[in-house]
Protein backbone atom coordinates (compact mmCIF):
# COMPACT_ATOMS: atom_id res chain seq x y z
CA UNK A 1 0.00 0.00 0.00
CA UNK A 2 1.31 3.45 -0.89
CA UNK A 3 1.65 6.17 1.67
CA UNK A 4 0.15 9.56 0.75
CA UNK A 5 3.67 10.86 0.18
CA UNK A 6 6.60 8.50 0.18
CA UNK A 7 9.82 9.73 1.72
CA UNK A 8 11.60 9.59 -1.65
CA UNK A 9 8.92 11.93 -3.10
CA UNK A 10 9.01 14.45 -0.25
CA UNK A 11 11.36 16.88 -2.02
CA UNK A 12 9.26 16.72 -5.20
CA UNK A 13 6.08 17.43 -3.22
CA UNK A 14 7.75 20.28 -1.34
CA UNK A 15 9.23 21.90 -4.45
CA UNK A 16 6.13 21.46 -6.64
CA UNK A 17 3.91 22.78 -3.82
CA UNK A 18 6.08 25.89 -3.60
CA UNK A 19 5.92 26.27 -7.39
CA UNK A 20 2.11 26.05 -7.27
CA UNK A 21 2.02 28.99 -4.87
CA UNK A 22 4.58 31.08 -6.74
CA UNK A 23 3.26 30.41 -10.25
CA UNK A 24 -0.34 30.95 -9.14
CA UNK A 25 0.52 34.29 -7.57
CA UNK A 26 2.56 35.32 -10.61
CA UNK A 27 -0.30 34.38 -12.95
CA UNK A 28 -2.76 36.51 -10.98
CA UNK A 29 -0.36 39.43 -10.70
CA UNK A 30 0.55 39.46 -14.39
CA UNK A 31 -3.09 39.03 -15.43
CA UNK A 32 -4.22 42.02 -13.37
CA UNK A 33 -1.22 44.13 -14.37
CA UNK A 34 -1.85 43.38 -18.04
CA UNK A 35 -5.47 44.50 -17.73
CA UNK A 36 -4.68 47.61 -15.68
CA UNK A 37 -1.84 48.78 -17.91
CA UNK A 38 -3.45 47.63 -21.21
CA UNK A 39 -0.30 45.74 -22.17
CA UNK A 40 -1.11 42.50 -24.01
CA UNK A 41 2.47 41.24 -23.81
CA UNK A 42 2.02 40.90 -20.04
CA UNK A 43 -0.92 38.58 -20.70
CA UNK A 44 1.46 36.29 -22.63
CA UNK A 45 3.68 36.18 -19.54
CA UNK A 46 0.61 35.52 -17.38
CA UNK A 47 -0.30 32.49 -19.48
CA UNK A 48 3.30 31.31 -19.34
CA UNK A 49 3.07 31.48 -15.54
CA UNK A 50 -0.18 29.49 -15.76
CA UNK A 51 1.65 26.86 -17.81
CA UNK A 52 4.21 26.56 -15.02
CA UNK A 53 1.34 26.31 -12.52
CA UNK A 54 -0.26 23.56 -14.62
CA UNK A 55 2.94 21.50 -14.74
CA UNK A 56 3.59 22.04 -11.02
CA UNK A 57 0.07 20.92 -10.09
CA UNK A 58 0.31 17.77 -12.22
CA UNK A 59 3.72 17.01 -10.71
CA UNK A 60 2.35 17.53 -7.21
CA UNK A 61 -0.64 15.29 -7.91
CA UNK A 62 1.58 12.56 -9.31
CA UNK A 63 4.06 12.70 -6.41
CA UNK A 64 1.19 12.67 -3.91
CA UNK A 65 -0.24 9.55 -5.60
CA UNK A 66 -3.61 11.05 -6.45
CA UNK A 67 -5.77 8.64 -8.42
CA UNK A 68 -9.33 8.30 -9.68
CA UNK A 69 -11.70 11.13 -8.87
CA UNK A 70 -8.87 13.09 -7.22
CA UNK A 71 -7.41 13.72 -10.71
CA UNK A 72 -10.77 15.11 -11.81
CA UNK A 73 -10.73 17.43 -8.81
CA UNK A 74 -7.21 18.58 -9.72
CA UNK A 75 -8.29 19.26 -13.32
CA UNK A 76 -11.42 21.11 -12.15
CA UNK A 77 -9.29 23.30 -9.89
CA UNK A 78 -6.88 24.05 -12.74
CA UNK A 79 -9.76 25.06 -15.03
CA UNK A 80 -11.22 27.18 -12.24
CA UNK A 81 -7.93 28.95 -11.62
CA UNK A 82 -7.58 29.63 -15.33
CA UNK A 83 -11.06 31.20 -15.57
CA UNK A 84 -11.35 32.88 -12.15
CA UNK A 85 -9.23 35.98 -12.95
CA UNK A 86 -11.34 36.61 -16.07
CA UNK A 87 -14.54 36.48 -14.04
CA UNK A 88 -13.13 38.57 -11.21
CA UNK A 89 -11.93 41.20 -13.69
CA UNK A 90 -15.38 41.41 -15.30
CA UNK A 91 -17.01 41.67 -11.90
CA UNK A 92 -14.66 44.47 -10.82
CA UNK A 93 -15.21 46.41 -14.04
CA UNK A 94 -18.99 46.00 -13.74
CA UNK A 95 -19.18 47.07 -10.09
CA UNK A 96 -16.79 50.02 -10.11
CA UNK A 97 -18.08 53.04 -11.90
CA UNK A 98 -15.48 54.82 -13.92
CA UNK A 99 -16.20 58.51 -13.77
CA UNK A 100 -14.93 61.02 -16.27
CA UNK A 101 -13.08 63.94 -14.70
CA UNK A 102 -15.16 67.05 -14.19
CA UNK A 103 -14.16 70.67 -13.81
CA UNK A 104 -14.41 70.42 -10.02
CA UNK A 105 -11.85 67.58 -9.78
CA UNK A 106 -8.99 70.10 -9.61
CA UNK A 107 -10.62 72.09 -6.81
CA UNK A 108 -9.91 71.53 -3.11
CA UNK A 109 -12.46 69.43 -1.20
CA UNK A 110 -14.22 72.45 0.38
CA UNK A 111 -14.69 74.10 -3.01
CA UNK A 112 -16.16 70.86 -4.42
CA UNK A 113 -18.75 70.81 -1.66
CA UNK A 114 -19.67 74.43 -2.32
CA UNK A 115 -20.03 73.82 -6.04
CA UNK A 116 -22.42 70.91 -5.40
CA UNK A 117 -24.64 73.02 -3.15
Amino acid sequence: MLEPVELKDFFIVFFSGAMVIMAGALYSLLFAWSKLQSKPWLMVLAYLAYGILFIAVLTLGSAAHLHGYWWWLVIAMLVGYLLAPHGIWKLCVATHLIQKPTQTDDLPHSKKLQSKL
